[in-house]
């Protein structure tokens, strides 16, 4: 095979760094006629006798937004990382800008031009976010200046960022911001975005897609993944549909409907949920009576007066931009922030005093928003993260772990919401997003609390996998369960909820009965006061 030298242009200098001292060199073959910016040709990997990509071929133009489309497990993630060099293929061919490339590592993408927003962050905590993106970008650099750049660019993008805030006192939004905001930085020529709507707005979806649109313009390509079909029809200009690992069709978005690209996804009709009429039942399981606490770091928010009610049968959702205080409100229901005896109270019963155990053993249930490292330990299996909050069922007597009855539960998760996997002992991190969702979801249902918390109960899970657990909560409620669901899917909340309300810096509004209110309104209020008023 002849080879070339395929130099990549250095990093812009307005960016705050200095440029790297060499250029990345890769062997390449001879040139092709370089109208596709990506082109993959017969991708294959596997992982023993799991194929998460069978023989994917693949092309991106310059300037285009291609949506790639498949349920939690279809290989898509697995794609685009072997795209950025983050998992290397075991077969297949991969041209950029016509020609053959090796891409060994994340870093030779990002200088070939290649960014990437994964859906699961790749954060360092402990670092500031100024921080985190100058790694990135790596060369000598001004922090400083890279700090007003972050300024700069993160509100010209409506994705408002404090350069210096350290990344465990973000929310999961604002982390998402982080990685947008740092490919960004980079001057792509193509940007791989896995799931990054998840956790926006209505108003930020469509600052993001002015952004996207002006990008592609502008001739960068890119690469869109994401379980929200209105949106794949509103901005992207081709799909590929992938199913168990292979590409199964292809369409162009606006010339389907979200029904037509769900049954090319899934392969049958989207399920619909079926919502029972909630009885109005006035027996407040859960209450919380005048919650205020100062945020738990400098960053964080702080609780104000919150008072709300969650009442049997009922589900009662909190809609609200990330870093409005859903954490902090989160933490202090579960426990893991003690506040006043009397500010939350379970079944008549003043719990604000207790820990998380204490609370568990009475009734209450808690899926966080963060799935792997605090819903699950990703090198644990699935069986032994069943163990975390269900040993309460007799898995743990004197002491001893019964195996048995910890990986018997796992298999009744697994079946019962249909968790693709290799089974109980899988470890957490090999299972797709929205498959550990699933599991962390079911683990929690199965357990027959008497009050569930969920927070963003379907963040990057399919169409068919949300309608699954959307029914299950749902269901649940009308058994008699009260269920408190934060979400920044305005559709989630408006599907499946009685009331809703909003959470905007640190004040919770009263809630409303669906019925007597609507998206723009909610969405305007999750704004703030000035963008209602307006």
């Amino acid at each position: 095979m002849a080879s070339a030298d395929l130099s990549v242009p250095a990093i812009s200098s307005d960016l705050g760094v200095s440029p790297p001292a060499e250029p990345v060199s890769l062997a390449a073959a001879s040139v092709v006629p370089a109208a596709d910016r990506l082109q993959l040709i017969g991708i294959t990997k596997r992982y023993h006798a799991l194929v998460a990509n069978d023989a994917i071929s693949l092309s991106v133009a310059p300037g285009q937004i291609h949506a790639v489309l498949g349920e939690n497990g279809a290989g898509k993630s697995t794609l685009m990382k072997i795209i950025y060099g983050a998992v290397r293929a075991d077969a297949g061919e991969m041209l950029w800008n016509g020609r053959q490339v090796q891409v060994e590592n994340p870093d030779v993408a990002r200088r070939l031009g290649i960014g990437m927003v994964f859906q699961h962050f790749s954060l360092f905590e402990t670092l500031t976010v100024v921080e985190n993106i100058a790694l990135v970008l790596g060369g000598r650099f001004d922090l400083a200046a890279l700090a007003e750049r972050v300024r700069k660019v993160s509100t010209q993008y409506g994705l408002s960022l404090d350069p210096l805030r350290r990344v465990h006192s973000l929310s999961v939004g604002e982390r998402q911001r982080v990685e947008i905001v740092r490919c960004l930085l980079q001057d792509p020529q193509l940007l791989i975005l896995d799931e990054p709507t998840s956790v926006l707005t209505p108003q930020a979806v469509q600052k993001l897609f002015q952004t996207l649109r002006q990008l592609a313009r502008e001739g960068v390509s890119i690469l869109y993944i994401s379980h929200k079909l209105h949106e794949i029809q509103s901005l992207c200009d081709v799909a590929t549909v992938i199913r168990a690992g292979r590409v199964t069709g292809h369409a162009i978005p606006r010339e389907e409907t979200p029904a037509s690209l769900a049954r090319m996804m899934i392969g049958r009709e989207l399920p619909q949920c079926a919502v029972a009429p909630y009885l109005g039942v006035s027996r407040p399981l859960l209450e919380v009576n005048h919650l205020s606490l100062p945020a738990p770091d400098p960053f964080g928010t702080s609780l104000q007066d919150i008072s709300l009610s969650v009442q049997a049968g009922e589900i009662l959702g909190i809609a609200g931009i990330s870093g409005n205080g859903q954490n902090e409100l989160m933490a202090a229901l579960s426990g893991e922030l003690p506040c006043a005896s009397e500010a939350v109270v379970l079944e008549g019963r003043a719990i604000g005093h207790l820990d998380p155990g204490a609370r568990r053993d009475l009734g209450l249930g808690f899926v966080p928003e963060e799935r792997l490292g605090r819903g699950a330990v990703p090198a644990m299996s699935l069986a032994r993260n069943a163990l975390l909050t269900a040993h309460r069922r007799g898995m743990v007597r004197l002491g001893l772990v019964n195996d048995g009855l910890a990986a018997a539960f796992a298999r009744q998760v697994i079946a019962r919401f249909g968790v693709k996997c290799s089974g109980e002992a899988a470890a957490a991190r090999a299972l797709s997003g929205g498959n550990l969702q699933k599991f962390i979801v079911g683990r929690e249902m199965e357990q027959s609390p008497k009050v569930l918390l969920v927070s963003q109960p379907t963040w990057g899970v399919d169409v068919g996998a949300a309608a699954q657990l959307r029914q299950t909560l749902i269901d649940l409620s009308r058994e008699g369960v009260a269920i408190l669901v934060v979400s920044e899917e305005l559709e989630e909340l408006f599907e499946i909820c009685d009331r809703i309300a909003v959470l905007a810096a640190g004040r919770l509004a009263a809630p409303q009965a669906k019925a007597d209110c609507n998206a723009e309104q909610i969405g305007l209020r999750m704004a703030g006061p000035q963008a209602e008023a307006a």
